[in-house]
C-alpha cells in the first residue's frame, strides 16, 4: 500500500479567447523529492519542493558561491517548508490547474507535397489580426493557436475544432504533418508571408525578409509545437507570504520563471528523446547547402537520416543558427535576461551591415543589429509576457514580469492528427512543475556549452546505446539520467491525478518511462521503422499520413455553433485588418523608429 500526502482538484476556468490570468486576448500564439517511509507494509511519500531563490533557513538558496554541479542530478530527503507547509494547510491542490495553450505551425502543401503558393485562405480571416488563425515565417506556414485552459483536454478540443474549421476551407491543399518541410526547390519556393499595407503589416513582413537574407528561407520553413504554460495564479501569493519572502510579489514571481527555465535548458534534452519526430530530412532540404548531406547517411535516393537521430529540427541544421552562437543571453534574472537580449537588439553586426536596411528605396530587414527584435532570437524555451500596442516584448517583461513560458521544443508528432498526443501534454505539464519545483542554482558559461552539447548529441543520435551526456564535469547514460528524472516526477504526477481516478499524468509518465526502456517506442524509431516497412521515402511517407490525418478532419465536420463562431471570428479579423489600414499611417522610417525607441504615444 503506498499513500501520497498530496490531493488535487482542476479549478475550471471561462473559455474563450483569455490570456494567461488576466483576461486579455492573446494573439500568438521544487528540487521534487520524494521521501519514502516504508514501515510495517505502509509506503508513505511524503512531496516537498522549493523554488529557487527563496528564504531558508535564514539564507537565500541561490546566493551561493563557487562552481554550481547541480544539474538535476541528485534528489535527495531534504525537505522543505514549502510543500509540507501546503500540505499543512491543505492547500496542494494550488499546484493543479495551471493554463495550458499550444501553438501549431503546419506548412500548407498541395497534395503532390510541393508548398502551396496560394494566398493564406480569406475564408481563415486576416493573418495579422485573428487571435487563432495566423501564418508564421510563410503564407503558407499557417498557425494554429488556442486560448489558454486549466485543463489540458479543453486545450486539445479547441485545437481540434479549429483543424476542423481550417479544413473545411482548404480545397485541395492538406496539412504537412511532419516538422521538416519536403519538395523544396530553392528559397522562391517558400513564399513570405503578407500582413497587409499598414505599417504593423509591413514591420512583420520585412523582419521575415530579413531572416532570408540572413539564414535563407528553408530553416523558416521548419515547423513544430510551442508548449505554452503558466503556473495556477492562486499558488504565488501563497508560496510569497509563507516564505517572507523580501522580494515583491511580481519579482518572486520572475525569479521562479526563471528557475524553471534554467532547469528545462538542463534537461530539455529528454524532450527530444521522448517526442522527436524528425529523424529523416528530404535531400531537397539542403538545395542552397549541399556540403552539408555528406554528414547524413542516405536512406534513399531522396532521404537522408541519421539511425539514431530523434530530432534534427532541433540540431544544427535545424531551429538553430551560427550567428547567435556567440550570444550569451543571461537566464540568471529577468533583468539579466532584458539586458542581455536588448544588447544583441541594439548591437551592428558587420555581415549584416553589409546587406544593408533600405537598397534601392527597398527595406531588406528592420536593421542590421545581431537580432532584428526579440523574436529572432532562437530558443528552446522563452519567458512570456503579453505586450500592449507598440510595446516592445523585453519591455513588456521588464514592466510587467513574467506571465507564462513558452516550450518550444516539441516536433510536430506526424502519427497524431493534432501534431500532439494527450499522453504528451500531461508529461510536459508535470515536466514544467517538475523544472520550477525544483532547486536551480545560477549558470555560467560552461553550464549553457554543456547544455547546449547535450541538446546537439541528443538530437542527432539519442537513441544510440550507451550514449553518455555530459553531467556535473564527468559523463552519465542518457538512460540512466532519464529515469532519474522520470522517477522524480513521480509523485508530482501523483499529485495532478489526485481527483481524477484515470490517473492522466502517471499513465503519461509510463508511457515515457517505456520509452527509456525501449527506444524503438519513441516517434523518431517508429518513424523510421514505418518507412522501412512500407519502402517509403521520407516524403512520400509525410504527405502519405498527412492525407489521412487531412481525411480524419474532413470526416469529422465542425458542429453548427462551433463553425458561425469561427466564422464570426473570421469576418470580425478582417473588419480589424481594415480598420488598421484605414487610419493615418506614420512614414514607415518614422514608425520603425518610434517602435525601437519606445516613444509611440
Amino acid at each position: 500500500m503506498t499513500l501520497y500526502l498530496t490531493a488535487c482538484a482542476y479549478p475550471k476556468v471561462i473559455t474563450g479567447k483569455k490570456a494567461f490570468t488576466q483576461g486579455k486576448t492573446i494573439r500568438h500564439k521544487p528540487p521534487i523529492y520524494a521521501l519514502h517511509l516504508k514501515a510495517m507494509g505502509l509506503a508513505l511519500t511524503i512531496i516537498f519542493c522549493h523554488l529557487p531563490n527563496t528564504l531558508y533557513n535564514g539564507k537565500y538558496l541561490h546566493q551561493t558561491t563557487g562552481a554550481h554541479t547541480h544539474a538535476m542530478t541528485h534528489f535527495t530527503n531534504t525537505l522543505s517548508p514549502r510543500l509540507a507547509q501546503l500540505h499543512t494547510n491543505g492547500l496542494e491542490n494550488l499546484l493543479c490547474g495551471g493554463l495550458k495553450g499550444i501553438e501549431k505551425e503546419s506548412l500548407r502543401i498541395a497534395r503532390n507535397g510541393i508548398i502551396a503558393h496560394t494566398p493564406h485562405p480569406y475564408a481563415l480571416g486576416s493573418a495579422l489580426t485573428h487571435p487563432h488563425i495566423t501564418t508564421d515565417y510563410s503564407e503558407a506556414l499557417i498557425e494554429l493557436i488556442t486560448p489558454p485552459f486549466a485543463d489540458i483536454q479543453d486545450t486539445l478540443a479547441y485545437l481540434q475544432s479549429v483543424h476542423q474549421f481550417v479544413y473545411a476551407h482548404l480545397d485541395q491543399e492538406i496539412l504537412l504533418g511532419t516538422s521538416m518541410p519536403c519538395g523544396i526547390s530553392g528559397d522562391a519556393s517558400i513564399p513570405i508571408a503578407e500582413y497587409g499595407t499598414s505599417n504593423v503589416g509591413r514591420m512583420k513582413h520585412i523582419y521575415r525578409h530579413g531572416l532570408w537574407h540572413r539564414y535563407g528561407r528553408t530553416m523558416q520553413a521548419i515547423a513544430g509545437i510551442h508548449f505554452n504554460y503558466s503556473v495556477p495564479e492562486a499558488l504565488w501569493p501563497v508560496l510569497h507570504h509563507q516564505e517572507n519572502s523580501p522580494l515583491s510579489l511580481a519579482d518572486f514571481i520572475a525569479t521562479a520563471y526563471f528557475g524553471l527555465i534554467r532547469n528545462f535548458q538542463r534537461i530539455g534534452w529528454l524532450v527530444l528523446y521522448l517526442f522527436g519526430a524528425s529523424p529523416a530530412i528530404c535531400k531537397s532540404f539542403f538545395n542552397s547547402r549541399p556540403e552539408l548531406m555528406a554528414q547524413f547517411a542516405q536512406f534513399d535516393g531522396h532521404t537522408l537520416y541519421h539511425p539514431y537521430a530523434t530530432s534534427l529540427r532541433m540540431s544544427d541544421i535545424g531551429y538553430k543558427s551560427k550567428n547567435q552562437a556567440n550570444l550569451k543571453i543571461d537566464y540568471n534574472s529577468l533583468s539579466g535576461y532584458v539586458d542581455s537580449l536588448s544588447q544583441a537588439i541594439n548591437t551592428p553586426y558587420p555581415d549584416y551591415e553589409a546587406i544593408g536596411t533600405v537598397v534601392d528605396g527597398e527595406y531588406q530587414q528592420l536593421n542590421t543589429h545581431i537580432l532584428q527584435i526579440e523574436n529572432e532570437f532562437y530558443s528552446t524555451m522563452r519567458p512570456k509576457q503579453i505586450a500592449q500596442s507598440c510595446e516592445k516584448p523585453t519591455v513588456a517583461l521588464k514592466r510587467r514580469g513574467v506571465r507564462y513560458v513558452e516550450m518550444r521544443s516539441l516536433d510536430l508528432d506526424i502519427f497524431q492528427p493534432l501534431g500532439i498526443a494527450t499522453d504528451t501534454a500531461h508529461f510536459v505539464e508535470a515536466l514544467l512543475l517538475t523544472c520550477l519545483l525544483t532547486d536551480s542554482p545560477p549558470m555560467t558559461e560552461q553550464d549553457h556549452q554543456t547544455n547546449n552539447a547535450n541538446q546537439l548529441a541528443v538530437a542527432h543520435a539519442g537513441r544510440k546505446p550507451g550514449l553518455e551526456l555530459a553531467r556535473n564535469g564527468g559523463s552519465i547514460l542518457l538512460t540512466d539520467w532519464a529515469q532519474e528524472i522520470l522517477t522524480a516526477m513521480q509523485p508530482i504526477c501523483a499529485t495532478l491525478d489526485a481527483n481524477n481516478p484515470q490517473g492522466p499524468y502517471s499513465k503519461a509518465l509510463q508511457t515515457q518511462q517505456a520509452k527509456v526502456a525501449d527506444p524503438d517506442l519513441t516517434a523518431s524509431a517508429r518513424l523510421l521503422a514505418t518507412m522501412r516497412e512500407r519502402s517509403q521515402a521520407f516524403a512520400g511517407f509525410a504527405i502519405a499520413k498527412s492525407a489521412e490525418h487531412a481525411q480524419y478532419f474532413h470526416d469529422l465536420p465542425l458542429d453548427e455553433t462551433a463553425n458561425q463562431a469561427f466564422l464570426d471570428l473570421a469576418a470580425q479579423s478582417h473588419s480589424k485588418q481594415q480598420a488598421i489600414e484605414n487610419q493615418p499611417q506614420l512614414p514607415f522610417d518614422e514608425f520603425l523608429h518610434r517602435y525601437f525607441t519606445q516613444t509611440c504615444s
